[in-house]
């Protein structure tokens, strides 16, 4: 925790009273290793890209909004092409040198604040961010309707990514995770069936004959990949959705080529944060539950530290 000079909005930025900051499991990587993958801090960071806050000056004052974390260059192939996620140049909150959410106030880009209706809380719009990857995952599995489907991983993102399948009309939904309480929050929110890895590592293999049309996997390490690969069926498709740790992901190519799979990685989401909130305002997905954990500003330690130990399903630091 550190005292800071008090923010100036740009040209283009509002600044934004930080309301909620949901924890997520790239900022444990930040806090563990000082990386993610192939990018490395060489200076300090705030850390926090799940956010929502109320704009504190200019003709929407008092407004509350959701922070979309990404800020497109909106002038790259990607982005002319409408992959704003896949920007060349794109900066994102908490990210390398992009500071981020966990802060009192913050200036961000103004058309990247989303109006929160009334009926989201500030805890929900932090969460939005997590429904919108668990959204663009699903986008990217193009899971026929009435389809079955397998979710390996059942952290915050699983778990959204759960009811929304179960919104769309999949006929069967297998969970696997290896944390009790994850496997229980798994069932309550739609899974038909849910498996623990690490009672029968072996039995997902079986899955070869009758397997899923679509496996989505959360876990971030390669015993997640493995068993997504072994659920579904020959010929289906498996979206990779886990952060590994490690910046490797491997698994065997002879199941991977013998069932001819398709692969499809997550970057992050699309523009799709209207359909976030449409979502979380009609109530199709439940997100305040999903915080079982809400902490001040100064108490960000031990916020991290409880995210670690993996005891609840999402922390939210309430700046």
């Amino acid at each position: 925790m550190a005292d800071e000079p008090q923010p100036q909005a740009g040209a283009g930025e509002t600044l934004v009273r930080v309301a909620a900051v949901g924890i997520c499991g790239s900022d444990l990587h930040w806090y563990e290793d000082g990386a993610i993958g192939d990018a490395k801090l060489d200076r300090p960071l705030v850390p926090g890209h799940e956010g929502a806050g109320v704009i504190l000056a200019g003709p929407r004052r008092g407004e509350r909004v959701a922070i979309d974390p990404a800020i497109p260059c909106e002038e790259c192939r990607s982005c002319r092409e409408g992959r704003q996620n896949l920007c060349y140049r794109i900066r994102f909150s908490g990210h390398g040198v992009t500071d981020g959410m966990l802060r009192e106030v913050m200036p961000w880009p103004t058309h990247r604040l989303h109006p929160l209706p009334d009926t989201v809380s500030d805890a929900a719009g932090a969460m939005l961010e997590p429904l919108g990857v668990a959204l663009w995952s699903l986008d990217l599995g193009r899971v026929p309707f009435g389809g079955a489907v397998a979710v390996v991983g059942c952290g915050p993102v699983g778990l959204l990514l759960i009811q929304l399948l179960r919104a769309a009309g999949v006929s069967r939904l297998i969970a696997v995770e290896p944390l009790a309480h994850r496997r229980e929050a798994a069932a309550k929110w739609g899974a038909d069936e849910v498996l623990d890895p690490s009672t029968n590592p072996d039995d997902f293999a079986d899955f070869a004959e009758y397997g899923v049309d679509v496996a989505f996997e959360m876990a971030g390490n390669d015993d997640g990949v493995r068993i997504a690969m072994e659920t579904v069926r020959p010929g289906g498709r498996v979206v990779l959705g886990g952060i590994p740790g490690s910046d490797r992901t491997t698994f065997r190519a002879s199941l991977a080529r013998g069932k001819e799979l398709e692969i499809a990685m997550v970057r992050r989401m699309g523009e799709v944060y209207p359909r976030t909130i449409d979502l979380a305002s009609r109530g199709v997905v439940a997100l305040d539950p999903l915080v079982t954990s809400r902490v001040p500003l100064a108490e960000a330690a031990d916020a991290f530290a409880a995210a670690q130990r993996r005891t609840g399903l999402k922390v939210v630091i309430t700046p």
